[in-house]
């Protein structure tokens, strides 16, 4: 019979908790990301009509992140090591389109000022969850974990 000390079932617990919230978090907002970038793409709702000025790179970079935002949703379930590189890659393509926006934004391209933000906010999300991704998933936690456990 194994005895483990309480501090390994908080900790244990308390690493679930984050795992599940973050699967809710990055399945609902790829989810919602995913319908917003393909009605804009698809000129669904009137959904395009309502963004204005839209950059149509930032777009499709959201729409590719959104697909990211889902597979990675399944990885955190799984407890899959890759779902860190892929939001990782997530990341680097809105990093890309983002100094992309700001060329084109020196350009004289036309494009909406919440565009900068909305942006730079979902940067940050992904960068959020790639941290957690690493911290719950990945084999240094894992070692770290065994080590407590035993």
């Amino acid at each position: 019979m194994k005895i483990v000390n309480n501090d390994s079932n908080i900790y244990s617990r308390m690493k679930k908790t984050i795992l599940y919230l973050a699967v809710t978090f990055l399945a609902v907002f790829g989810l919602v990301t995913l319908f917003l970038t393909t009605s804009i793409i698809l000129d669904l709702f009137g959904i395009r009509a309502m963004e204005g000025n839209y950059v149509p790179f930032i777009i499709w970079a959201n729409f590719i992140s959104s697909m990211l935002y889902l597979i990675s949703a399944y990885g955190f379930v799984q407890r899959k090591r890759w779902t860190f590189k892929l939001l990782g890659s997530s990341a680097i393509i809105l990093i890309v389109a983002y100094a992309g926006l700001f060329w084109y934004m020196n350009a004289g391209g036309l494009y909406e000022v919440k565009t900068v933000g909305a942006i730079a906010f979902r940067i940050g999300f992904t960068l959020l969850f790639t941290a957690v991704a690493f911290f719950t998933i990945s084999k240094r936690c894992e070692k770290i974990e065994t080590a407590i456990i035993m």
